[in-house]
């Protein structure tokens, strides 16, 4: 993982995270700050869901985000 293309792309990516998951409050994001496994655990503690369910989740939402999102 290129975590400099990453933590470049999470100002754009935070909307977009905010817009598919609206129970994530800003602090969240702040300390989720691109990081795949702390927004699987956010994830998890928010809305309840299992590891593999969250991991789903963010994989689906690479796949629509595209080019933003990679290589997250």
């Amino acid at each position: 993982m290129n975590r400099d293309i990453l933590e470049g792309n999470w100002k754009q990516l935070k909307g977009k995270v905010k817009e598919t998951w609206g129970d994530l409050t800003d602090d969240d994001l702040d300390v989720i700050a691109g990081k795949r496994d702390q927004l699987a655990g956010r994830l998890q503690e928010r809305y309840g869901m299992a590891k593999d369910a969250a991991e789903a989740q963010i994989e689906e939402f690479t796949k629509r985000h595209g080019a933003i999102a990679r290589p997250w």
